[in-house]
Order: structure tokens, then sequence, then C-alpha cells
């Protein structure tokens, strides 16, 4: 069986064409084929609140291609989601409409506690029974999630992101608003908690931090230290000397605050790294879709 997911960010545009290899009481997920493109519909959408017409000529140019893509890998089954910047943008359902009757493909405009449910989906499988904070920042918002004895129990997306912070258009009043949801719902008493991180720009700075444990584990204090790396270095410095996508190393800044700023308020001293992200919640997904009574277990390859 072959999966394609598409995910359309605030910062860049994903495709995944996955293989799902079925051994016993395990699946397994083999990608065949990964493209991440740039495209940006954050800078329009929270500057202007639109996509550009430019823009939109260049996503109907990135969608043909990953529809020949999808038609060559001959998929059996296909899932695209969009996230903050299309569900914000005054033409985003217009957009989506027209890529469907132009080329085939149905784009779903997701809101984020749905964004949060299919990340859920993966980041559940590696869990125990302790107590964690999920931290998955896009590029216009971040979603939170509280895990209790292998449980999501509380769930919030907050209009804070890589993408809107660095152009200025996060406001005060949401940063205080999550701050003030992870007091009331992150403390258990007697029990420290766990931070887990997903999304490109967390990879990114576990990356950096040359940290070698196997659990992909790195402590708030790594983090700081990484982060005080980079914001000593000029952009020119980020993109030659560390070379850096140019997509990723302006935002990489903006990006570590929120992941340092969410784990100092939860009181998190480490945080998990996992390399799973919203395209592997998609093909779950589409396979629990397939399979609803399936009780095989998932493992990401």
């Amino acid at each position: 069986m072959k999966l394609a997911a598409i995910d359309i960010g605030s910062n860049a545009v994903r495709l995944q064409i996955t293989r799902v290899l079925e051994y016993e009481k395990l699946i397994t997920f083999k990608k065949l084929e990964y493209v991440r493109f740039p495209l940006r519909l954050g800078h329009d959408v929270f500057s202007t609140g639109r996509i550009s017409k430019y823009n939109e000529v260049r996503f109907f140019k990135l969608m043909s291609a990953y529809k020949n893509l999808i038609d060559l890998y001959e998929i059996d089954a296909f899932y695209g989601c969009a996230t903050s910047a299309m569900r914000e943008s005054e033409n985003g359902q217009i957009i989506v409409d027209k890529t469907h009757e132009e080329l085939g493909l149905d784009i779903q405009i997701i809101s984020g506690d749905e964004e949060a449910e299919m990340i859920n989906k993966v980041i559940l499988q590696g869990l125990d029974n302790g107590h964690y904070i999920h931290i998955d920042v896009g590029g216009g918002s971040t979603e939170l999630n509280i895990y209790e004895s292998h449980q999501k129990v509380y769930s919030h997306s907050f209009k804070i992101g890589s993408v809107r912070t660095l152009e200025g258009r996060d406001m005060p009043e949401a940063w205080q608003e999550m701050r003030d949801w992870i007091a009331k719902y992150a403390f258990k008493k007697g029990e420290k908690i766990t931070a887990v991180g997903t999304g490109g720009n967390i990879n990114k700075l576990y990356e950096l931090s040359n940290t070698t444990l196997k659990s992909r584990k790195m402590s708030l204090d790594t983090l700081i230290k990484t982060q005080d790396i980079l914001k000593n270095l000029t952009l020119d410095d980020r993109l030659n000397k560390l070379q850096l996508n140019p997509d990723r190393a302006d935002v990489i800044i903006p990006a570590s605050d929120i992941y340092v700023a969410v784990m100092q308020s939860a009181k998190a001293k480490n945080i998990i790294v996992p390399d799973v992200g919203l395209k592997d919640g998609i093909n779950y997904h589409m396979y629990q879709t397939h399979y609803p009574a399936s009780d095989k277990v998932f493992v990401k390859n």
C-alpha cells in the first residue's frame, strides 16, 4: 500500500510518499519520496490577510509538480491538509477549491485542534505513562498537548508561530494566553514534566546542539546554549557557516524562543525530539481510515 501526504504550512509545503510494510503485528512506514518547498504563504497572510496573486501562481505550479509525482508513484490513498496560513487567508478556500477543480487534489483546511490530533496519533506511539507537554511549532501557530498515563488530556492551539513572530504579527495577548494555559493545565503535583518537540526547527536545533543521546533528548540548558550561539551569528553566518536553508535561517531563532518559553513556563528540564511531524500523522490517519480495526503497532522508518 502506498500513501501520499501533502502538508501545506505557513513556511513550507511538504509532500511525502510512503509505502506501508506489514509484518505480523508491526506496520512500518517506509519513506519513498520527500519534497519540501519553502513557499512561505504566511508572509502574505500575516501581513495582508490573503495569499498574493504571485504566491497563488507559485502554489499551483507546486501542486502540479506534486500531482505528477503522486500519479507516477500510483498511490493508493491521498490526504492533503492546509494549516494556519491557509485557514486565516481571505482567499484560502477559493484557492483550495480551485486546486480540486483543476488538479483533482482534495485539500482540507484543518483547525489547530485537528492539526494537533493528527500529530498526536504518532507522538503517543513513543511515550510511556509519564507526564509530557507536546510542543508543535509551525509557521503560524503553536499546538500544545498535555499527556498523562499515555492519554492526551488537554490540548490547545495558539496564534504564535515562527513566521508570524518573525513578521512581528504575534500579539502579547497570545503569549499571555499560552502562559496562563500552561499554568492551569501543565502542572501535576509531585510529578516532573518532560517536553516533546515537533517541527522542522526543533529538529534542526537538536542537530546543531550535537547531542548524541540515542533517546533524542536535549536539556533545556543545551537548547538555550544552542539558541545563544545562533543569536550571536548574523543571518549571513547562519546561511553560509552553518549552511542553513534561507527559509530556516531566519525563523529558527523565533521558533527557539517559543520552545524555550513553553519549557520554562511548564518547568520542563528536558525535551524529546522524535523526528515526526504532521506528514507522519497524516500517513497514520490514512492507514487507520483504511484499516479502522487494525491492532498493529506503528513503527516509523
